[in-house]
């Protein structure tokens, strides 16, 4: 079945729609994005400490109102600035060298605590992450850790440890979680590019509330090192930025594993294909979720902003055709996996009495379905793929909506039980989580806004190893929607400081 030719008389398309709300801060090409600082700096046009300066003083300006970190190294990034610009002078270059950017709260950098929303007194950690060891290897310079919900669990980022981080487009809304404080940092121009972490939509998911690009690379192409795998499987780290090409430079700056790692695919060249044709691609379209025993009813912006993502892709010469994948009894599989993954966590952390009381609960079910589930969960693995992946005969792309509904109001699915919390939660999200129980790539790109000006995303899926191709197909959408020209109002913006 094509397109729904009703819904596309009735959807503009996206170069003819309103735009909520308007746009602020620079046009594309003033600086702003990782890919741009990087070039700024080899060309010599700015300095690392400018930029990191600039950087730490937009985070403390906006510390009490978007709430994007948890940890701020302004010290320590200045250092490592200054010893970047040394190198730039004599003549070093490298992918990232001097950029400032971001990772997520449960990521380990060295000399300080990855407390992963929680709250306590958590010790420094004696070593880096694999993950930030390579972003160092390449030049970056971490600027602090941002704000996540508790362990992860949530599609919002708010707590008793931190508050409550907010959407820059509109604070009285969630950027998303649990990587909202990644998306908020990047949305808001404090950083040109973030990593966060996705283990049921946690990157994607924010993407898509706070108007960015968010991949989930193939499970493994980032090292989650010193843990060989996480939250058995399901998780993975991935890039949030503005652009296709950041994102992509991001991805290819962090991927690659440890020794230790339990999965370890082929490498990738994420920039490359950010900068290839797609050719013409088979789309399947669909608005099918995975059973879950809840409601799931999609939010009619949602819908008519992902037709017109689907209308542009057909006047790209892509063939797009209404189909759905075959998930079968998928969350029988992901269940006992993320239960299991909050309950590893929980004992990590120095007092449990401090967990939220869903933690806590959480943290009960994943014991109570570890063991025998748990192994039947991940034996199941490959029967699942061979199941969905029966759709990547016929097409080379599955494009969703990334969620269900625009982003909530600060605060409507923190003060649920967690009963309530779980059905509000997989009714606002239930397109992405599937694709971390296959362990697959996807990647959320901007769909525009809804009728109050929310950002909404679209969701690009692919099978094993797919990185490449969703990417090509993300960039050429960015040029036809070009949504890195959006900005949230009120927002810094502008070219790089003065040296």
């Amino acid at each position: 079945m094509s397109v729904d030719e009703s819904q596309q008389r009735r959807t503009a398309p996206a170069a003819d729609r309103p735009r909520h709300p308007a746009p602020g801060g620079p046009p594309a090409g003033r600086g702003e994005g990782l890919a741009e600082q990087a070039r700024a700096l080899a060309g010599g046009e700015v300095t690392a400490t400018a930029l990191v300066r600039r950087s730490l003083e937009r985070i403390a300006a906006t510390q009490d109102t978007v709430n994007a970190f948890r940890r701020v190294r302004a010290e320590a990034a200045l250092a490592e600035a200054a010893e970047a610009d040394r190198r730039l002078a004599a003549g070093e270059r490298l992918p990232l060298l001097g950029v400032p950017v971001a990772v997520k709260d449960d990521t380990d950098v060295a000399g300080e605590p990855t407390a992963f929303g929680c709250a306590g007194e958590f010790p420094p950690k004696r070593r880096d992450a694999e993950v930030v060891r390579r972003l160092r290897a390449a030049g970056a310079v971490i600027v602090g850790k941002t704000n996540s919900c508790e362990l992860g669990q949530w599609p919002f980022t708010e707590g008793p440890a931190f508050g409550e981080t907010r959407n820059p487009w509109n604070p009285a809304h969630t950027p998303g979680g649990s990587s909202g404080g990644s998306a908020a940092a990047v949305a808001a121009g404090l950083v040109p590019a973030a990593l966060g972490t996705d283990g049921a939509g946690s990157v994607r998911i924010p993407a898509a509330w706070s108007h960015l690009v968010g991949i989930k690379p193939q499970r493994g192409r980032i090292s989650t090192w010193p843990d060989f795998e996480s939250f058995h499987g399901i998780t993975g780290i991935g890039p949030l930025a503005r652009t296709v090409e950041d994102a992509a430079l991001l991805l290819d700056a962090a991927a690659g594993n440890h020794p230790g790692d339990l999965h370890r695919p082929p490498p990738v060249a994420a920039r490359e294909a950010a900068r290839r044709d797609p050719g013409r691609l088979r789309v399947a379209l669909s608005w099918q979720t995975a059973f879950t025993f809840t409601r799931k009813p999609l939010h009619p912006d949602v819908r008519a902003a992902v037709t017109a993502v689907a209308r542009t892709l057909a006047g790209l010469g892509h063939l797009v055709e209404e189909a759905d994948p075959d998930y079968g009894l998928i969350g029988l599989a992901f269940l006992p996996r993320a239960t299991a993954g909050v309950g590893d966590w929980a004992a990590r952390v120095p007092d449990p009495r401090l967990l939220d009381r869903r933690t806590r609960q959480a943290a009960r079910l994943g014991r109570l379905l570890g063991g025998p589930l748990l192994r039947r969960a991940r034996a199941v693995e490959q029967r699942q793929r061979r199941r969905v992946g029966a759709l990547f005969g016929p097409y080379d792309v599955l494009l969703t909506p990334t969620t269900a509904t625009p982003p909530p109001r600060i605060g409507t699915l923190a003060r649920l039980n967690g009963f309530q919390t779980d059905r509000a939660m997989i009714a606002a999200c239930p397109y992405a989580w599937p694709w971390n129980v296959l362990g697959w790539p996807g990647l959320s790109v901007p769909a525009g806004f809804s009728a109050d000006g929310l950002p909404l995303g679209a969701q690009l899926l692919g099978p094993a190893h797919g990185e490449p191709r969703l990417i090509a197909l993300a960039a050429q959408l960015q040029d036809a929607l070009r949504w890195h020209e959006r900005w949230p109002a009120g927002y810094p913006g502008g070219p790089p400081g003065a040296r």
